[in-house]
Order: structure tokens, then C-alpha cells, then sequence
């Protein structure tokens, strides 16, 4: 699983019928700071189907694989590689 920040949505009118009806949101990873004293945005962003509704700024935990959505009731036949199951309330790290 990774850390990511909701940082956007995409509208496409033309897609997969898999998708029909899927909120899909831009995110971008989170990483942790050489120090280990806070996490940042990394530049890589990445289109993410939302099974929670998270909403911009959100953190959120994300899942990957061609099994992303398989296990996500309603969303077990969505052709995805990348979705949010989770919304982060907090997250702490252990400092050095």
C-alpha cells in the first residue's frame, strides 16, 4: 500500500464502460524525507479510482496490482491498477 494526497479529478467522457460511474482523482505519492521527520509529495502523480470518496488534500492509502479493485465491494470488475480504500486520519513517524 502507499501514502498519497488527493491533488486533483479527472472528468473523461470517453472510457473503459468499466469506469462508468467511478470518481477518478489525481495523486500524488508521498514519500518520507531523508531525515525521517515528515512526508512530501513526490513529483510523480497518477490517476487513482476513488472507492471512499476522498476528497483535494486528502491524504490516503492507496492500493496496487491488476487486483486492486478486485476485493472492493462494487468495484470488483473496474480495470484499474491503482485505488483508494482508505482515508488517513493520521500518521506518525518514528523519528531516527
Amino acid at each position: 500500500m502507499t501514502l498519497g494526497k488527493v491533488v486533483g479529478h479527472v472528468v473523461s467522457t470517453q472510457k473503459d464502460a468499466g469506469l462508468t460511474g467511478a470518481k477518478l482523482l489525481i495523486v500524488r505519492c508521498l514519500e518520507v524525507n531523508p531525515d525521517n521527520s515528515a512526508f512530501v509529495e513526490s513529483s510523480m502523480a497518477m490517476v487513482v479510482v476513488d472507492t471512499v470518496g476522498a476528497g483535494a488534500g486528502e491524504t490516503v492509502i492507496m492500493t496496487s496490482g491488476s487486483n486492486a479493485t478486485k476485493y472492493v465491494k462494487g468495484f470488483e470488475h473496474f480495470p484499474t491498477d491503482m485505488t483508494i480504500v482508505g482515508i488517513v486520519d493520521s500518521a506518525e513517524l518514528m523519528g531516527q
